[in-house]
């Protein structure tokens, strides 16, 4: 086929649209017909540099294409790509940067897929890329403010081609699909290096992918900018004073905890101070600590690796996570004599981690001596402001959540702003449970999670409960965003 011709044919057949920019011959492809248009250009064996865009944008470049005579050749449609760099400046940026992501001589279809997937999400700001594979297609999805959102669907066999290119880049093995396998690499956009941490699963119907992209140790927030309430946050500053003592942060997975205990040590890390963690896995590469990744393969596990750390002479170390009694035990007793000790529990709530702990068969007295503070937190997607609408509330649930029915709420509706989610962003809320000495009395004469919970409420602690009930009456938060993340937790 001439150029010109199937330049003409292709964007009337198979929503392509071809354009000279800044002297590259590129393939303007709609997101939603992906799938079609790579397996059209392998079928010609065309390799030109992709740029994806959304249905708007695509209809109206092949309008104003159409507008051209079909005898217009490459140079003579470059002449509205000024237009084209407007709508997609983003994405042009990408092509006119990608050789942070390629070697030269790489520039096949494939390679530009996944590197326009990373592209995207870093984008879109999302912090997973899921790639999955079902019975007659595959889908690509985007977690963005901790709820996953379709991004486009791809052929079964672009699929396989996909998970081969992130397996090489990741240093997997490319031959193996029965196992699990788990990697790391780099992408570099615009001059910025970010980590991303990469899954492999083999599932019924072929491997899917999971990749976290990794936020960069240097935009690690301060403990101001987590963006917990302004009296939290103040004592949070009291507790991190301690020389010695626990403190732990609980929460659901992707709630922040990992975040969180790295703007602790952040705040904390000085040039006096020795700082030692132990993390499965590593999220955040920090200079001023020295990080140890767990590897139960050649048994260096949580409990191994705290044993190790507590004979380099550790001020500070933090433990990514309790998970059995053993880790819990050389956790509490290296709080005792004279470290102070961060690390994450699994519990529903702040309260609960003493009866947590207990269960994992620590005594009451090595808890009450050492445990300073106890932080639940949740991440809270914000309602997007260019499109919530106002909303009234059912009687019957604004009695259940103690709330004027009168009065209007707002909810999610979508716009582009957004990605048509309804939402943008995200706001971490919390509930500080502190260890005073009333509590300590209480763990001395016997207690359980509910005598602890109604003690502390009684006495001032805002939970999680109180901090989604304040977002829905100011208007930053949906009722079903609320109920999903614990307004009825109490």
């Amino acid at each position: 086929l001439w150029e010109e011709e199937l330049n003409h044919k292709l964007s009337l057949k198979h929503s392509l649209l071809f354009s000279t920019i800044e002297g590259v011959k590129t393939c303007i492809v709609q997101q939603e017909t992906l799938s079609d248009a790579l397996n059209y250009l392998s079928k010609l064996s065309l390799e030109y540099p992709i740029t994806l865009v959304d249905e708007e944008s695509f209809e109206r470049l092949k309008n104003k294409f159409l507008e051209i005579q079909t005898g217009s050749d490459f140079e003579e449609m470059s002449t509205t790509s000024e237009e084209l760099i407007e709508v997609e400046s983003d994405l042009l940026e990408f092509i006119r940067n990608s050789q942070d992501l390629l070697s030269s001589e790489e520039s096949a279809p494939i390679i530009k897929l996944v590197n326009s997937l990373f592209f995207q999400a870093i984008k879109k700001g999302a912090s997973d890329i899921h790639i999955e594979s079902g019975e007659k297609k595959g889908e690509v999805r985007l977690r963005i403010d901790g709820a996953l959102k379709k991004h486009i669907d791809l052929e079964k066999n672009i699929v396989a081609l996909v998970i081969n290119r992130i397996k090489v880049i990741s240093s997997l093995d490319i031959s193996e699909k029965r196992v699990p396998q788990d990697g790391r690499t780099q992408i570099s956009i615009s001059g910025k290096t970010l980590d991303v941490r990469v899954s492999v699963l083999p599932t019924y119907y072929g491997e899917r992918v999971v990749m976290r992209i990794l936020m960069e140790s240097e935009h690690i927030p301060t403990l101001q900018e987590l963006g917990f309430a302004e009296d939290l946050t103040t004592d949070l500053y009291k507790l991190l004073n301690h020389a010695h003592g626990m403190i732990l942060v609980t929460g659901p997975t992707g709630s922040g905890k990992s975040t969180t205990l790295h703007a602790f040590m952040q705040h904390i890390a000085t040039p006096d101070k020795n700082i030692i963690t132990v993390e499965d896995p590593i999220e955040y590469n920090a200079d001023n600590i020295s990080q140890i990744q767990v590897n139960t393969k050649v048994g260096l596990t949580f409990a191994a690796g705290l044993r190790s750390i507590l004979r380099q002479d550790p001020d500070i170390i933090m433990v990514g996570e309790i998970r059995d009694s053993e880790t819990a035990d050389i956790a509490l007793r290296s709080a005792l004599t004279g470290h102070l000790l961060l690390s994450t529990l699994h519990t529903n709530d702040s309260t609960s981690s003493l009866s947590r702990l207990m269960d994992m068969g620590i005594e009451n007295f090595l808890i009450s001596s050492t445990l300073l503070g106890v932080l639940a937190q949740r991440l809270t997607r914000k309602l997007c402001v260019h499109c919530k609408e106002e909303a009234l509330l059912d009687p019957t649930i604004a009695q259940e959540i103690e709330v004027p029915a009168e009065k209007l709420y707002f909810k999610a509706v979508g716009c582009k702003v957004c990605d048509f989610t309804g939402y943008k962003g995200r706001q971490a809320i919390g509930e500080l449970f502190i260890i005073d000495d009333k509590i300590k009395e209480m763990m001395k004469d016997g207690f359980n999670d509910y005598q602890v919970r109604e003690f502390m409420k009684k006495n001032g602690m805002k939970t999680i409960a109180n901090k989604l009930k304040e977002m829905l009456l100011s208007g930053e938060t949906s009722y079903e965003e609320a109920i999903r993340v614990g307004l009825m937790d109490g």
